[in-house]
């Protein structure tokens, strides 16, 4: 028995002790991450549904300012016009303005050839 063999024990505790310590704090942390992550998404999702009923109210409120001078359903149809036309917009607005533009460039088919290569491709002796 040489002299260092129960460093190695020692050294495996060690290793094992720092191991432990390291995937605590990566939980905590991820933990931590993961409550703020969900408060955030949970106010985003309360704030878009309180702006839906807004709009809602909106369109209510245009369309009862509408029928007093038409008829209900004119009113209604016309509200309904409005909001499909912005709802059209708002939906250009968000699409790329190029039909077929992509955040990453199309990969090639094939690579690319180099100037000097050989048009007929690579030959082989044999």
């Amino acid at each position: 028995m040489e002299p260092l063999d129960h460093l190695e024990h020692l050294d495996k505790e060690l290793v094992d002790e720092l191991a432990q310590v390291a995937r605590e704090t990566v939980r905590d942390e991820l933990r931590e991450q993961t409550r703020k992550q969900r408060r955030t998404a949970m106010l985003y999702g309360a704030s878009g549904a309180v702006a839906l009923y807004a709009g809602g109210a909106l369109a209510l409120a245009l369309g009862l300012a509408l029928a007093t001078g038409l008829p209900g359903w004119a009113a209604a149809l016309i509200t309904a016009a409005i909001l499909g036309v912005i709802a059209y917009v708002l939906r250009g607005m968000a699409r790329p303005s190029h039909p077929h533009a992509t955040a990453y460039p199309p990969m090639p088919s094939e690579p690319p050839r180099r100037p000097d290569a050989d048009p007929e491709g690579p030959h082989h002796r044999a």
